[in-house]
Formats: C-alpha cells, structure tokens, sequence
C-alpha cells in the first residue's frame, strides 16, 4: 500500500472533479484506482441570480452511479456547506458509508434528519441506512484500494481536515479548505510536522485550497479579532448590539460570546442555520460558552438592551436570513433601529456585494450604527502559506483546486515560482479525467458533470427550459387567451384575455380589448377554414405576439387556452 509497495502497479490512478473547479462552492471529486472508487466532498452551490425559484444547486453525479459497484465510501474534510451541503441528496441516490471529524459528522447527521423528515412520505431514513464513522485526526481508514488519513489543518470551522490519500501508485494530499493559524481559537494548530512526514516518504501529487491564492502574505489568526470586538463593544457600551456572521464559523461566534461576557452581556443566537450549528458544537464539546450567558429571544425580552448581544445569520444579504428580516422590517420578534449597532464580521462573498449594500443602506436608515470593516479574517491560506504546504509536502504534480479559473492559475503561478514546470501543473476542469502514474501526470478524458437544479422537495425536475420560462415570465410577463369551442368547431365563449407581470390591467383596458378582437378574428378565421386546435392555438399566439411587439415593444409569454364543451 501507498509509496512502500516497491511494485510497479499498471493501473493509473484516476482523480476526477465533479464539481467545484470554475467556481466556489458544489466541491466533489471521485478517485478511482481499478475496481475501488472514494469521494472526497459532497457540497452544494447557491443559486444564481437568473435560476428563479431555485433554493439550491447539487453536482451531477452521474459518473458515480454508473460506477456504483465500485463506490467505497464518502470522506469529508469538513462541515462547510460547499463540502456537505450536497450529501443527504446524493446519499438518497448513491448509498454508501461516510467518515469524518466529529463536529462535521454532526453536521452531516442533522442533515440527514432533515432530510428523513421532508421525505418520510417516501419512507426514506437516511439515518438508519447510512453508516457513518467519525474519525480522528491522524487515523487512517482503509477503503478497497485506497488508504486514507486524516490530518489535522486550521479553518473558520471546527474540525477541519487535510487527507493523504495512498493508493498503489503514490500518495495524493488534499488540503481541503485550510490556513495556517499557529493560535487557534479552538483545539491545536495545523500538523504541519505530519506534512512534512509525509512529503518525506513521497508525494505523488498536491491538491491544494486556491481561494485566496492571488491574495500576498499570510492569513491573520482568528484570533487577532479578539480585541477588534472588544473595542466595538467599547466603543457601544450604551448600544444594543447585532453581529452578523457565517453560521458555521463556530470559532467567531466563541470570540464574539466570550467579548459579551467580559462586558457582562447575554447573547441570544437568531438564524435556523446559526441555531443548528451552535447546538450541535456545543452538543460535541466543539465550543465553551460561559454558564447563563446564552439566553433565548424570549428571555432576552427582560434584559436591558445594553446588556443584549444578538448573533445572527444575513451577513451575505441573504433576502430570507434573519438580518435581512430584521433591516426590512419584517422579523417577527425583533425590532431593530435607532440606538442599535450592527458589526458585520465577515466580507461579501464576490457576487453578494450589492445584496449587502442594500442591507447596509436599509440599517443606515433607520437610524443604525453599522460596522463592517475590518472585522473578518479569512479562512484560507494566502501565497505564503500555500507556499510552506508546497516546501513541506514536496508533490510530483501541482494539481489547484477550490476556486474560479483565476484562482486555480494563481496557484499554478506560486507553483511555478517554487520551481515547477509547467508539464507538472495540471489544471483541470468539472468533468475531467486525470490518471496518475508513479511518474505521469495526463488528462485523459471527460465524464459527464453538471448542475441539478433543487426546487422545494423536486430535485431535478427544473431543467433549461423551466429556468427559460421562469425568466420570460419575470422580465415579460404573461398573456393567457381562454375560449370555449364545441366539438362542432363552433366558438361559443371568449376569446377572453387574462395578463399578469404584463400590464397594469385598468390603465390598459383598450389595449387589452384590442388584442381580444385580435385573438377573435384570428380563431374565426381558423375555425373557418377547419383548422385543428393545435392550429388554433400556435395561429393564436402569433397573432397577439405581432400585436404586442407592434404596440409595446414586449415578448410576454402567451399562452392560448381551448375548453371544449
């Protein structure tokens, strides 16, 4: 097993990313070695601005049913959503075992629950089917041909792990999402001794976290945040106060209850996803929280609002996250406004700044004190950092992963610049096959990756052409035509016309009352040359959409109703 066994094997080893290259998020690879297959990863992505009504998007893992029999098992480095958002939903598909640390095995089971509860129509109990080991940091497990060990790294979540993946042609480290913090605020620093272990004995290939690989320098120790906060709350001792911040950044949320205690405050936690979290790091023995500091909201209604502390969720803009509710008036127990101050701990996500913005300006304008600079440190490595992982590790081939194509290529650059040709940099793309050898690296095909797009309880069954209608209908607008036409062929009622997003109704009564003349000579002429309904119908459409882009300039979606009586 792994770099000891001296025979040349003459099988490659095959990595195949099924999501999370060109974008953050939906991170799921497959490795693959004859007849064993492990996934490293199962997370989700957000919907983006023109999926209308899409609540979430899960990777296509086509390549993986297909390959069941040879399915070992899921191994997660950790509990963010981008990384296990995905796994109850594919689970349901693909049953197979589940390791991981502790607080993101926790996760993962209350997701599973979760998902028992919105299916148990179906009778589906992931949480009985699905076996699952949580793992200690510097174990291994053994999954057909592969062998896995968990290596302890530093992240904005508890738990966070590193693997070293030894197969019979070399051994592969994935970093997963990892900075180097040498005082965390929970548990140990990074292993790096094990890193460089293990860069001893020979590392085949390096798939290393890209995310903040354009940004210079280190990352800040989460906690140099410490005395940030506790000047804030200096600074708004007579104030109530709000801190928005990412659910799962269980360590932020331990500085944030520990300042509030120094200044004898209580802390109430708002936000489902918030809740959830904290519930279960302190269910695992993952976050200290001084006794009679935490408090319900209920609770919070008898304390004196200078010694409140309020953590929520929103800090991305999210339309249906707590802050968000609370800025526009329409959270049902809070009421935020003057004499309040609201420190947002953490940056926009690229993509979410105007979101933030108009959460920012909402506040402002009730009178709120916001902070929202210099209160958030990241958790990913920066060059210097993914740097000493490289001098450390030592790999054959640099393979960047977890990021936009301009992240992937600012790692390839820090590769380069550490004396790596190009021929041992491989980026790769959603999809692509790339076999290993003891000595090779080459990409060698492609296997079908995509987006299946979930709406409510329907998982895939809003493709291109849903999403296509969904955004007409919201740029444009609808035009139903109704009628009532006898087997006969003898039109007896309508054609009625009904708008919605179109026009407003009562300062266009004329010109829906011409399109109703146009539909009626339209279905007339139709129906006086014997023509089907079908006909009716597409004639229908055509003539109201001329008469509309004619007169207006828009292309609302129509859509011609025939009743038979």
């Amino acid at each position: 097993m792994g770099n000891n066994n001296k025979e040349i094997p003459t099988s490659k080893l095959k990595i195949i990313p099924l999501g999370g290259l060109e974008q953050i998020g939906m991170n799921i690879t497959a490795f693959e070695y004859e007849d064993s297959i492990i996934v490293v990863d199962c997370g989700l992505a957000f919907p983006q601005d023109d999926m209308l009504g899409i609540d979430l998007v899960i990777p296509d893992v086509s390549y993986i049913e297909e390959n069941y029999d040879k399915l070992k098992g899921f191994v997660i480095t950790h509990g963010h959503e981008d990384h296990i958002g995905a796994i109850a939903y594919i689970l349901a598909r693909v049953g197979a075992p589940v390791y991981a640390t502790r607080l993101t095995m926790g996760l993962i089971e209350h997701k599973l629950s979760e998902y028992d509860k919105e299916h148990s129509a179906q009778g589906v109990n992931l949480s009985e089917t699905i076996r699952r080991k949580v793992v200690t940091f510097g174990q291994s497990i053994n999954l057909g041909a592969f062998r896995v060990e968990f290596i302890r790294t530093n992240h904005s979540i508890v738990d966070a792990a590193a693997l070293a993946i030894y197969s019979p042609v070399g051994c592969v480290v994935h970093t997963g999402d990892f900075k180097v913090d040498y005082t965390p605020v929970y548990g140990d620093s990074i292993d790096l001794q094990r890193f460089a272990e293990i860069g001893k004995k020979g590392v085949l290939a390096l798939m290393c976290d890209s995310t903040n690989a354009e940004r210079p320098g280190f990352t800040p120790s989460e906690k140099t945040l410490a005395p940030i906060f506790d000047n804030l709350f200096e600074q708004n001792k007579n104030s109530r106060i709000f801190v928005a911040t990412f659910a799962s950044n269980v360590d932020r949320v331990r500085q944030i209850i520990n300042t509030a205690y120094k200044f004898g405050r209580k802390v109430a936690v708002e936000g489902r996803s918030m809740v959830n979290i904290i519930d279960t790091a302190q269910r695992l023995e993952r976050i200290e929280i001084p006794e009679n500091t935490l408090v319900t909201l209920d609770e919070m209604k008898e304390i004196p609002a200078d010694k409140q502390v309020i953590i929520t969720t929103g800090s991305q803009g999210e339309s249906m996250a707590a802050l968000s509710r609370m800025a526009d008036g329409t959270h049902r127990k809070i009421t935020i406004g003057a004499g309040d101050t609201v420190i947002f701990s953490s940056h926009p996500i690229p993509g979410n700044e105007k979101p933030v913005t108009k959460i920012i300006n909402q506040l402002l304008q009730k009178g709120v004190r916001v902070a929202y600079q210099d209160v958030h440190v990241s958790g990913h490595a920066c060059q210097e950092e993914i740097k000493l992982i490289y001098s450390l590790v030592q790999p054959k081939f640099s393979v960047p992963v977890h990021g936009e194509y301009k992240h992937l290529m600012a790692q390839a650059a820090i590769a380069q610049d550490l004396g790596f040709s190009k021929d041992r940099i491989k980026i790769l793309s959603s999809g692509d096959i790339l076999e290993l050898g003891p000595d090779t690296a080459e990409i060698t095909g492609k296997v079908s990756v995509g987006d299946i797009l979930v709406d409510g309880s329907g998982v895939g069954d809003v493709g291109n052409v849903v999403l296509r209608d969904r955004q007409r209908l919201a740029a444009d607008g609808i035009i139903i035509v109704c009628m009532s036409i006898t087997s006969e062929g003898q039109l007896i009622a309508g054609p009625d016309i009904v708008s919605r997003g179109f026009v407003y109704i009562k300062e266009s009564e004329d010109l829906l009352s011409q399109a109703s003349e146009v539909a009626l000579m339209t279905v007339e002429k139709c129906i006086d040359s014997g023509a089907d309904w079908n006909v009716i119908k597409t004639s229908v459409k055509d003539s109201i959409g001329d008469f509309v882009w004619k007169n207006l300039k828009r292309k609302p979606m129509i859509l011609p109703i025939i009743e038979e009586v």
